[in-house]
């Protein structure tokens, strides 16, 4: 009975990787036609992009489909029978018959939240493992205690696929856990698409990973409008988006735009490091008042006035006229770019009224002499003067948001004194706590824009021309039939051709074929259709303000644990997060399982965890491994490091040596082989990081160096990076909450160079 069973499974695999290499292919052929295909005109290049586009989105979806292509089975009492994978593929029948059913369908449900008490209509629930195309294992779950039949492939064990993969070796990136998601995590993934939903979980409960599959569902429930809008994804730095950048790839979703706070501001690349004390400063919500007072610090009056050669004799900008000018320009409420042509009109109104009055002045007292034209004549060359316009520019200056936050920093005011002693800089690259102010900035300056938009509306007027054209002589035989008609009909028949000559000069203006992730990465204006936050915990006030810019519509997830909040700046709590923004109208709910951490680790980051809250009670790990945390105590940190990571390379996975970073260059001296730097190779076999960069990664093994010098919250992460292993290195005293751990008394063992 068992091989018979394994032998339908390898069949049905067999067929689907077939009709998967047939569906390929098809979609390969019209690529390759399509791209053949010799666009004449505008409407052939149009199509032929948007079918490579698809064709090419659908290969994408089939390569990422073909592992774990069908990974369950559901058996329903009713008898349907559905198999479970990666991606949807039907039949070449009439019917388009279901082969495989996609994760996200409803029906696909009960894989992950049936059990024996809520079967949910199922008799038996079937986990398929596959490696290339093969069925390398078979695990039944009975559901229906009324049924009878043995597969041979049951296991009383419900939780065996999930405790395998947890116990596999790491390989430098997050899996997808479509085989695994469990009941609580479903939910989550599932939740009703609308308004902001917080995730809250401790380490190893599944939180970033339950985010990026919520991101696939959300993409496959609601296509059309996030297909058209995107989903970003925000990450605390560099290495963890390396991390989690196949996640979304591997379930065929790829109209996602991963990024940190740092790569937000199209144009700027934000690769410097501030101190903790400047990031914390730049990240207030105060920052919003100082840079909009600093703004205002540019609309200035002249003192003393500014005196203008003029032909007709020298004019006076005093402050008279330009407090009028300033004053009008502020009542618009514009930002300060758009707001400077008020400015500028007012100014060159009173300075042409002030050149009217004195030229053309009856002296006998009545009225002015000079008539309307001739004082429009002399408006025109007051607004043409450049000597006005540099006068114009120092008393309300077009400003960039990078030359108005440079200045800022330069020269701070309106903050305190300790908090202008912070951030104070002259110069240097651009930190990822400066790009919030940047977007700020951006925000309180505008874009003036009326240049670009006259020259495009200009554009199109020529393009609507050549179209009428182009019109005129296709229908230049049926116009001679209208000349003799009343103009009734006349006009009618022009106001068709005016349509028809604008939707053909508008069809024929070039597309942009650029992914909505794509155009959304170089728009900083862009409004995506939802937001995941990576921890969320972590970001400053500051930082909020530009993401809520980005998400008018407020449909967000925000995952993040506050007892891992490290950063001086972040907020901390939910609450004080999201109240200026949505107030209470925010859901939260809370992931309770550690999968990744042992119950042996997990007791010892939560001692460390409880120095700062003693009421701390650490998610619950559905595993132990048996295998005490160590700490050995060395007059050499290097050396000792080194001997550590000697020993354990011998076991399966990956290391991680965690270390603050003062120490980085002394141990990658100790550690050639290990991978370093802002944006280490997570794939290598050892890689050095700081605590930071440890933030939503894992590894087979840690080795924590020097841990008195973290801060609680960055030993409590860096201890729960593990998933077997755990190893402190130190030289000093350790920290009270580590003073249990077991000195572990070994011989030196040369590191392979």
């Amino acid at each position: 009975m068992s091989n018979a069973e394994w032998r339908q499974e390898q069949e049905f695999i067999d067929l689907l990787h077939a009709r998967l290499a047939e569906l390929r292919a098809g979609a390969e052929e019209a690529v390759s036609d399509a791209l053949s295909m010799e666009g004449r005109n505008f409407q052939a290049r149009l199509e032929r992009d948007v079918l490579v586009a698809e064709r090419s989105g659908l290969l994408a979806a089939f390569d990422a489909g073909e592992r774990g292509l069908c990974f369950g089975r559901l058996k329903f009492r009713d008898g349907r029978d559905h198999h479970i994978g990666r991606i949807g593929i039907r039949r070449d029948d009439a019917e388009r018959t279901p082969l495989v059913i996609d994760w996200r369908a409803d029906v696909a449900r009960p894989f992950y939240l049936a059990t024996g008490h809520t079967p949910m209509g199922l008799r038996r629930r079937r986990h398929i493992t596959t490696e290339r195309g093969q069925v390398t294992a078979l695990h039944d779950e009975i559901l229906d205690l009324a049924d009878t039949v043995r597969t041979g492939h049951e296991n009383t064990d419900a939780d065996a696929v999930l405790l395998a993969a947890l116990d596999s070796a790491r390989t430098g990136r997050m899996h997808d856990i479509v085989q695994t998601i469990q009941a609580e995590q479903d939910r989550i993934i599932r939740a009703p698409h609308h308004g902001v939903l917080v995730v809250e979980g401790g380490p190893g409960t599944g939180k970033t990973v339950v985010a990026l599959h919520r991101a696939a569902y959300l993409l496959y429930a609601q296509r059309e409008l996030l297909a058209r809008r995107a989903v970003l994804v925000l990450g605390p730095n560099p290495a963890f988006l390396g991390y989690i950048g196949e996640v979304l790839p591997a379930l065929g979703e790829t109209g996602v735009l991963l990024a940190t706070l740092g790569e937000l501001y199209p144009g700027v690349t934000a690769t410097g490091t501030d101190t903790p004390e400047a990031a914390e400063a730049k990240g207030r919500a105060t920052m919003a008042d100082a840079l909009a007072r600093f703004v205002r610090d540019r609309q200035v009056l002249p003192d003393p006035a500014i005196v203008i050669d003029h032909d007709d004799g020298d004019l006076v900008l005093d402050a008279d006229i330009a407090s009028d000018a300033l004053w009008r320009a502020r009542e618009t409420g514009l930002p300060h770019n758009l707001a400077r042509p008020h400015f500028a009109f007012k100014v060159i109104d009173g300075l042409t009224a002030q050149l009217t009055d004195r030229i053309g002045a009856d002296p006998y007292g009545g009225p002015n002499l000079l008539g309307t034209d001739d004082i429009a004549q002399l408006g025109k060359a007051i607004a043409t003067s450049p000597e006005v316009h540099a006068a114009i520019d120092e008393l309300w200056p077009a400003l960039t948001p990078e030359r108005l936050v440079a200045d800022f920093l330069t020269d701070p005011v309106h903050v305190s004194d300790a908090d202008a002693a912070a951030i104070r800089r002259t110069g240097g690259e651009w930190t990822p706590a400066d790009v919030p102010l940047l977007d700020e900035a951006a925000e309180l300056l505008g874009e003036d824009d009326s240049a670009a938009r006259a020259a495009a509306e200009g554009a199109r007027l020529e393009r609507i021309e050549y179209a009428q054209g182009v019109l005129d002589l296709s229908y230049g035989s049926r116009t001679q039939e209208f000349e003799d008609r009343d103009d009734d009909e006349s006009e009618v028949l022009a106001a068709h051709n005016l349509i028809d000559a604008e939707r053909l000069a508008d069809r024929n203006e070039e597309a942009d074929h650029r992914s909505a992730a794509e155009r959304a990465a170089a728009d900083r204006t862009w409004a995506f259709g939802h937001i995941i936050v990576d921890e969320a915990q972590e970001l400053s006030p500051m930082a909020w303000r530009l993401l809520m810019r980005r998400s008018p519509t407020r449909s967000m997830t925000l995952v993040g644990d506050p007892a891992q909040t490290a950063e001086p700046g972040g907020c901390g709590s939910w609450s004080s997060i999201l109240a200026p923004y949505v107030e209470d109208r925010w859901e939260h709910t809370r992931l309770g399982v550690n999968y990744r951490t042992p119950a042996e680790i997990m007791a010892v980051a939560a001692e460390v965890a409880r120095t700062a809250d003693p009421a701390f009670e650490p998610p619950s790990s559905v595993r132990a491994t048996g295998v005490r945390p160590w700490a050995r105590h060395t007059a050499d940190l290097p050396g000792a490091v080194a001997d550590a990571v000697a020993r354990e390379s011998g076991t399966e996975g990956r290391i991680a040596v965690i270390a603050q970073r003062g120490h980085h260059d002394a141990l990658a001296a100790a550690l050639p082989d290990a991978s370093a730097g802002r944006s280490p190779d997570l794939t290598s076999p050892v890689v050095l990081l700081d605590p930071r960069q440890a933030k939503g990664l894992e590894f087979d093994t840690v080795i924590v160096a020097e841990p008195v010098e973290f801060g609680t919250s960055d030993l409590y992460v860096a201890l729960t990076r593990a998933t077997q292993r755990l190893g402190v290195v130190h030289t000093g005293a350790l920290p009270g909450a580590l003073a249990g751990l077991g000195e572990q008394q070994v011989a030196a063992v040369a590191p392979e160079r």
